[in-house]
């Protein structure tokens, strides 16, 4: 096996077993939690609608902070949220409420990335939403416990706060949306295992809604009824990378890089700009950044003002179409069953050019390599149909160009429904062998 190959399939099992690792008793975690901060004398533990009568009789601004306890990313931050001294000041601003389920969530108040394990979502008592936080560097690294962002956030935040209810309008685009449901514990995939209450009195995990199941209870909504998952839905919260865009990491919207011939680099963004806002919403962080992006149009133009030397310049970003396809989702974790959705349980990646040439593939056309084949349920289809390991996939429906497997997913949920059975050709020792790749 080619020493590119190892390295590869090594780093792939990094990443899951980071994203996937949680302390080793999860139970005890939990009821830690509990008995650490439900009678803590700044976080309302667990109850949100406290945390809003009392942000309403004071007239403070609300923080509410979602955390998935038992998991280790973002446990960095969490942990200096609780502890920092230097967080103090902008905390004691703040009414301040830690939810560590989703099962109760009012899901028209909390959209935001449900594939994080720590969020934020600042709101004024009356249920105006101010902006959201949640960063990918944490979750990729739980042992980072910087902060920079997150004060930026909640300064923003009180800023916003102290112009309310003057600024309202400027908010409208920070609010929810329509959903099928009121609560995660009510859609057809949760309903049947999970109440609306943790069960303290018995197994608290079997009784926890994660965050990232909010995703794919969605996910499968529109799945269930026969219906393509709608773009948003397979690409959620996307980066302002999909346009050329890098932002800071410890800033709320400073750009930190611009590709060449991008959607930006046309509009005249430059290094060292910082965002002010994007289509007439006020920004306090990177993730509220992403919300703008989540409910944009698959093409059209989006206006923002930007601060550069001291001046303020207005802009058009445009959206071109397909615009989202662009996104990384390989390591989401609600990637996972659109995997069984779309292939079967399989995972693959697009093959490198200087492997391809050794392979007699050429770089425009499609060749997947499968790292990985689910044994069980819904993942154990493709190894049913005949799929196996290290299999090249170079032709599936009617797609033969060459495409990631992020693209793919989109490609497949949205064009196929549940019950396909697609012609699929993959190169196995050199030889090509025709397969029918399921649609569930």
């Amino acid at each position: 096996m080619r020493l590119q190959q190892l390295l590869s399939i090594s780093l792939l099992a990094l990443a899951t077993a980071v994203s996937a690792a949680t302390v080793k008793d999860r139970e005890g975690a939990v009821r830690d939690e509990k008995a650490k901060l439900e009678n803590d004398t700044r976080w309302n533990w667990n109850d949100i609608d406290g945390g809003f009568r009392l942000a309403k009789t004071t007239g403070k601004p609300l923080l509410v902070v979602l955390r998935c306890v038992p998991c280790m990313s973002c446990a960095g931050i969490d942990a200096s949220v609780l502890q920092e001294p230097e967080l103090v000041p902008l905390l004691d601003q703040f009414v301040c409420v830690r939810i560590i389920n989703a099962n109760a969530l009012d899901l028209s108040r909390f959209q935001f990335d449900y594939d994080l394990s720590f969020s934020a979502i600042m709101f004024n008592g009356d249920g105006t939403i101010y902006g959201r936080y949640g960063s990918w560097l944490h979750q990729k690294d739980p042992l980072n416990k910087t902060t920079a962002s997150f004060k930026k956030a909640l300064t923003a935040a009180v800023a916003i706060h102290q112009g309310y209810p003057a600024n309202k309008t400027a908010l409208t685009g920070k609010q929810g949306g329509p959903t099928p449901y009121q609560t995660p514990v009510e859609f057809p995939t949760l309903a049947a295992k999970y109440q609306s209450k943790l069960d303290w009195d018995g197994k608290v995990m079997q009784s926890c809604v994660h965050c990232h199941m909010v995703g794919d209870a969605f996910r499968a909504h529109y799945r269930s009824q026969n219906k393509p998952v709608p773009v948003e839905w397979v690409y959620p919260q996307p980066s302002i990378e999909t346009l050329g865009i890098t932002l800071a990491t410890d800033d709320i919207a400073k750009v930190d890089a611009v590709a060449a011939d991008s959607p930006a680099a046309k509009a005249g963004v430059q290094t060292g700009d910082v965002f002010a806002s994007i289509n007439s919403q006020p920004l306090v962080s990177i993730a509220d950044v992403s919300w703008i992006l989540h409910r944009s149009p698959d093409s059209g133009s989006l206006p923002a003002m930007i601060q550069r030397d001291g001046k303020e310049i207005a802009l058009n970003l445009e959206l071109p179409a397909g615009w989202r396809l662009k996104s990384d989702i390989g390591k989401r974790a609600g990637t996972w069953p659109m995997r069984a959705m779309a292939f079967g349980g399989m995972k693959m990646d697009d093959i490198e050019d200087t492997e391809r040439g050794t392979l007699g593939l050429s770089k425009d056309q499609m060749a997947l390599r499968i790292f990985h084949v689910g044994q069980y349920g819904e993942h154990a289809k493709a190894k049913q149909a005949g799929f196996l390991k290290d299999d090249i996939l170079v032709e599936v429906g009617d797609l033969k160009q060459r495409i990631t497997e992020s693209a793919i997913i989109g490609h497949l949920l949205q064009e196929h429904l549940p019950g396909e059975q697609l012609p699929a050709v993959v190169l196995r020792g050199g030889k090509r062998v025709e397969l029918k790749l399921p649609q569930q």
